[in-house]
């Protein structure tokens, strides 16, 4: 027996049909919208032919600037309005552990680096830098004393470092010689990075009391700034020390139209009293007394970090440079032979937005922040973030 149905009941179920699947459709944009995929998806280094998925650590913050991690575990990192957050035992804490109260969040700068000391374990002492203002932006580096109940003993370990809404810096790192290395920013002012007598646009190398080592190249010469190590630079956001070699590398944005041809992003060997050319010399251009970049990238990246990854979880990075990328929206690996670039590939690329800061866990995985909510990305529904690569086997 055959059975019919009335040509309405079949349009209007089909009707039915189309705007459910319009709304799973929508459903599903809305749950998480551009720029990336949803975490645990599977990624592979096609050079080294290493496989790893992508987790979300922790979701729902704000333009975390800085990782580090704390002799006890706990994973230490700052959010560019001011906070410094602790991540413990698999949770976040719900109120940040310090909040800086002078902290000038404004443009790129506000609350930007965070750092231990050598000797966290003993002392309890970490540094922090951020932007203030006093007439006009600047940026201070401050140490404090984490005692249980808060920060204390604060100190000013060097302050008014020219700064502006761009051109901010301000990584921060101990060396292998426990002097405490400071990036600056030109704060927009591209003469700067050549005027010895300004911190701007410049690598300081200070004791970790504040004082000046007596080994500096320039605490001799006239008119030039005692903590600085290098010059010429134009907005540095990412240094580390070569495993092996303890040669610094490091990272630095070109320029962006307004004050040079767009591009020219570099990554640089540091070494004692040079000049890194900027703004005389940018992208590939050379000139006598002044160092070119051992990678030039053009179009731009926005480097904004930079890690040697030392741990056993990925042995086939081992020694590897890692950075993150703000308009490149990638990480940049690089494997090198002591000074020479043996191989670079890209990670992640347009899948997350915005990835600033890049950190090596205790437990050897890798780390990223994302930096979608600083007013350039497209923010995914759970952004910001702080990622981490887990190997699959």
């Amino acid at each position: 027996m055959k059975v019919f149905m009335p040509r309405h009941r079949s349009i209007d179920m089909n009707r039915t049909i189309t705007v459910a699947l319009c709304l799973a459709v929508f459903a599903l944009a809305c749950s998480h919208p551009p720029p990336g995929r949803g975490a645990g998806e599977f990624e592979t280094s096609a050079q080294s032919q290493t496989s790893f998925k992508v987790e979300t650590v922790i979701p729902n913050l704000e333009i975390v600037w800085s990782i580090v991690w704390a002799p006890d575990g706990r994973m230490i990192f700052t959010e560019r309005p001011g906070r410094v957050r602790v991540f413990e035992n698999g949770k976040l804490r719900s109120q940040p552990l310090f909040t800086v109260p002078d902290v000038e969040p404004k443009g790129e700068s506000g609350l930007m680096s965070v750092v231990l000391h050598p000797q966290f374990a003993a002392n309890h002492l970490l540094y922090l830098s951020y932007a203030y203002h006093t007439g006009g932006q600047l940026v201070r580096v401050v140490r404090y004393r984490e005692t249980p109940t808060g920060f204390t003993d604060r100190k000013v370990i060097i302050e008014n470092i020219p700064a502006a809404q761009f051109h901010a810096g301000c990584r921060l790192r101990f060396g292998p010689d426990g002097k405490l290395y400071i990036t600056t920013g030109d704060a927009t002012q591209r003469e700067l990075g050549q005027r010895m007598d300004s911190l701007a646009g410049k690598i300081l190398r200070l004791n970790d009391d504040g004082t000046v080592p007596s080994d500096n190249p320039f605490v001799s010469q006239a008119q030039a700034r005692p903590e600085i190590w290098t010059y010429g630079h134009r907005n540095s956001q990412g240094i580390d020390w070569q495993p092996g070699t303890n040669l610094l590398w490091e990272t630095e944005h070109g320029p962006s139209g307004f004050d040079g041809p767009g591009g020219g992003d570099e990554v640089n060997i540091i070494e004692r009293g040079k000049n890194y050319g900027w703004p005389v010399i940018h992208h590939r251009m050379t000139h006598e007394g002044m160092e070119s970049p051992i990678l030039e990238y053009t179009p731009a990246c926005a480097p904004a970090s930079g890690m040697f990854y030392r741990g056993s979880s990925f042995p086939q990075f081992r020694g590897n440079f890692f950075f993150g990328c703000l308009v490149g929206e990638r990480i940049i690996r690089v494997a090198m032979n002591g000074r020479t670039v043996v191989s670079e590939e890209n990670l992640l690329e347009k899948k997350y937005g915005r990835i600033r800061d890049i950190a090596e866990g205790p437990d050897g995985l890798i780390y990223f922040s994302t930096s979608n909510r600083d007013g350039r990305g497209r923010p995914a529904q759970d952004d910001d973030r702080i990622m981490r690569l887990v190997p699959v086997k």
